[in-house]
């Protein structure tokens, strides 16, 4: 008896960790969307939509009865969830609820940003806005004790995360053909050597150079904050690798489709190219809009089919940081260490992910789809909020983060010469 006891005991702590609680969290607001998915609740205003607004009055909306009952009880069943998790995790929480509501409030007012017209003309996403918003009140203002319990920023990108695998279907590759799955291994391996062998050229530290590899390489901000949980790696390098990211995707954005067309590319050729070097979705698809509609299908194929290798790169980056001992110790390395040190949340990543793509029919991923992407933007937002208010504006403008930009624009570079190379050769 006391035998069992005990290995129930051992299973528990082993399941009472932050990833498998962010697994735990995640799966319940999927199941519980589809529980009920003949009559999901609408999201909030704003949310997982394409709604936009240019003047106040359209605000108006967004403080009445309805759209403030929706807001109560979407971050009323996130924050039972967030509270339960951290809880069983063993990390203080008494005072969760209170500094949960005001993080909460501050990823509503980025997301209403975000949704600005002259913003959403330009693409800039909410996370840059959460990132932004947390970094002035966190630079200017002294944070209270209290308040800090609900800053899990690690936590809630962990479940954002789960709930992107629900986004990534294995199908989307299949709609893009041998070709595109081509170039998305051959992009994704080669760029992601060349970016971080360039990162340690330059000086940049491991941490710092393998999340640039994956957010070069692979599908940007998903890919940064995958290889961040996947190497338990600093939050605040996180955030600056983000903030490359968002700010060079503009350029490319406005440049990508003259060039396109200057070359005289196919509408082929120039959608799998943009697909495999933007590293936001939303970029991908306003830039592939610009040049026509057979190139914004290729494009969001390609950019799918690198999004779908991102459960399996992070895997094979966690094996690889621990085999070189680049964790917190230096055991020696065995298949049990390789598993305590696994991020657990890329194995909900990837049953969310099959879950979505072999087993739930195509009317259920309709009628759920839209509300678990708003969920995933919320999550996330919220992270982000997070990040900004435990980084220092010293921490990003430091003289060793130039040698970071150096690297990532060098490496974007190479990444649009490789990207288009392989594109002409495979689409032409």
């Amino acid at each position: 008896m006391n035998k069992n006891k005990t290995k129930t005991l051992t299973l528990f702590r082993g399941l009472a960790n932050e990833d498998w609680m962010a697994v735990f969290a995640a799966f319940t607001l999927i199941f519980l969307t589809l529980i009920i998915r003949d009559s999901v609740p609408k999201l909030p205003l704003f949310f997982g939509s394409k709604e936009k607004w240019a003047e106040l009055g359209v605000l108006s909306g967004f403080i009445s009865g309805p759209n403030l009952l929706r807001l109560g009880y979407t971050y009323g069943i996130f924050a039972l969830l967030a509270w339960a998790g951290l809880k069983i995790a063993g990390k203080p929480a008494s005072r969760f609820f209170v500094s949960f509501l005001l993080i909460v409030g501050l990823s509503l007012v980025s997301q209403i940003i975000s949704t600005h017209s002259s913003i959403k003309a330009i693409n800039l996403e909410t996370v840059f806005f959460s990132v932004l918003i947390g970094l002035i009140i966190g630079n200017t203002m002294k944070l209270p004790d209290w308040f800090r319990q609900a800053i899990q920023s690690e936590y809630y990108i962990k479940i954002g995360l789960v709930l992107l695998g629900t986004t990534v279907l294995f199908n989307s590759i299949m709609k893009a053909g041998a070709l595109g799955l081509v170039q998305a291994l051959v992009v994704v391996v080669s760029v992601w050597y060349v970016a971080f062998w360039i990162a340690k050229k330059l000086k940049v530290d491991s941490e710092m150079s393998i999340m640039l590899a994956s957010a070069v390489s692979i599908c940007g901000v998903s890919a940064a904050i995958a290889t961040c949980g996947a190497i338990k790696g600093d939050s605040k390098k996180l955030s600056y690798i983000i903030s490359l990211v968002l700010i060079v995707a503009i350029p490319m954005m406005i440049l990508m489709p003259y060039l396109a067309k200057w070359m005289g590319l196919s509408q082929e050729v120039a959608g799998a190219w943009i697909g495999g070097t933007i590293d936001t979705t939303g970029a991908v698809v306003a830039t592939g809009t610009i040049i026509g509609e057979t190139a914004q299908k290729y494009a969001v194929i390609i950019k799918s089919a690198q999004n779908v290798l991102l459960g399996g790169a992070a895997f094979l980056i966690s094996i690889y940081w621990t085999w070189k001992g680049k964790g917190e110790t230096s055991e020696k390395t065995s298949v049990r260490l390789i598993w305590d040190r696994f991020p657990k949340f890329v194995l909900g990543f990837v049953a969310a992910s099959m879950l979505f793509s072999f087993i739930l029919t195509a009317d259920t991923i309709k009628q759920v789809g839209d509300s678990l992407k708003g969920y995933q933007s919320i999550w996330f937002s919220i992270a982000f909020v997070c990040i900004g208010l435990e980084t220092r504006f010293a921490d990003i403008f430091h003289a060793d983060n130039r040698k970071v930009m150096y690297s990532f624009l060098l490496a974007q570079l190479i990444n649009v010469a490789i990207t288009l190379a392989v594109a002409s050769l495979l689409f032409r």
